[in-house]
């Protein structure tokens, strides 16, 4: 029987890379579980995105999965310990929009201390001329970088290139909180590891670039903004599951930071009657820091060529758990399961 791949909850798809590799494709929609499981059901491989999440449930029950691409750097949204335990590869696509991402924290944090939307919404609403008082809380108002502290929460591949942007306005320091980071990594970008508590107090700015895990969900939560200056912005273009919402919703109506600009938030997308979506001193955009056009035609090239090279025997551009190699090992030496008659790329690998 020849492979199929499922192609999942992405108008981008190249079925033409799929064709020209000989590999049966099937499309859909998969809003639950469920409707995961039928798409995938008869898979050898898929290509999935942010929900619904490839479960246990999902990959226990599909037994011809063999590897599942995710669309961007992320793949919080895969099981990955079930996936190992069950010789499943979750892939990615490394890099793939990282100078999108930076640049859109880099612009929502310049929107926020040059008050970009206020300025201009009281602009076109003439009142400029119409409301000088107005004009001059404005330029009391918006503030410098140069001179004052930028903290970055996750100082991974996007982290390091909001670093290197941010650098170029001149800031007294940058500080950032990466327990999986090394000092000697961070030197290399003139900026100095923190804890997260220290980030927290001494941080004028703060933008978040960390991946979401069950150790660091709502990892700013209500504690951690009472440590944080009364003049404090924030923003986080990473995962919406970082920040406690209710907890944000508190200290921005409170006073306890300034104002915060997130790209993410706990549901996506947001609900219509959300409180957050009121508050004045919250900037929100719909998930887009990740997107350009040369993101949409780079990222489903690559993470069609996943799957096309795991089935096909080669080396994948980018596998979230490497320890599966060692799955697959035991599993073709015994009973290969899900794996049989598949080419081993471990060699391809170079694990």
């Amino acid at each position: 029987m020849p492979l199929k791949v499922a192609l999942m909850n992405n108008k981008y798809n190249r079925f033409d890379l799929f064709e020209k590799a000989g590999i049966e494709t099937v499309e859909g929609h998969a809003r639950t579980t469920e409707e995961m499981i039928d798409l995938l059901r008869d898979a050898d491989g898929a290509l999935v995105n942010t929900r619904p999440d490839t479960s246990r449930e999902v990959m226990e029950t599909c037994t011809k999965l063999k590897v599942v691409s995710r669309m961007g750097v992320g793949v919080d949204s895969i099981d990955l310990a079930a996936a190992t335990e069950l010789g499943v590869l979750a892939c990615n696509v490394p890099g793939v929009n990282t100078a999108e991402v930076a640049d859109h924290a880099v612009a929502m944090l310049l929107a926020m201390t040059r008050r970009l939307y206020e300025t201009i919404t009281a602009t076109r609403q003439g009142q400029w001329s119409d409301n000088p008082p107005l004009m001059n809380e404005f330029q009391q108002s918006v503030r410098r970088i140069g001179g004052h502290t930028v903290g970055i929460v996750g100082f991974g591949n996007i982290g390091r290139a909001f670093a290197m942007r941010i650098r170029g306005f001149g800031p007294a320091q940058i500080i950032a909180y990466d327990p999986f980071v090394p000092q000697s990594s961070a030197d290399l970008y003139g900026v100095r590891l923190v804890s997260l508590e220290e980030l927290a107090r001494t941080s004028d700015y703060i933008s978040i670039h960390s991946s979401a895990t069950s150790q660091n969900v709502h990892l700013f939560n209500a504690g951690l903004f009472a440590q944080m200056k009364s003049t404090a912005i924030l923003v986080n273009c990473s995962r919406g599951p970082l920040i406690d919402q209710k907890a944000l919703l508190t200290a921005l109506q409170e006073g306890q930071i300034e104002s915060a600009a997130i790209d993410v938030t706990e549901i996506e997308p947001i609900e219509h009657d959300n409180p957050l979506l009121k508050v004045p001193n919250l900037v929100i955009t719909p998930h887009l820091a990740g997107f350009s056009p040369t993101f949409l035609d780079e990222c489903p090239r690559k993470q069609a060529e996943n799957v096309i090279n795991v089935l096909t025997g080669k080396r994948p551009h980018g596998l979230a758990n490497p320890e599966v190699i060692k799955t697959l090992a035991v599993m073709r030496a015994s009973d290969p399961g899900r794996w049989e008659g598949i080419p081993d790329f471990s060699i391809a690998l170079e694990l």
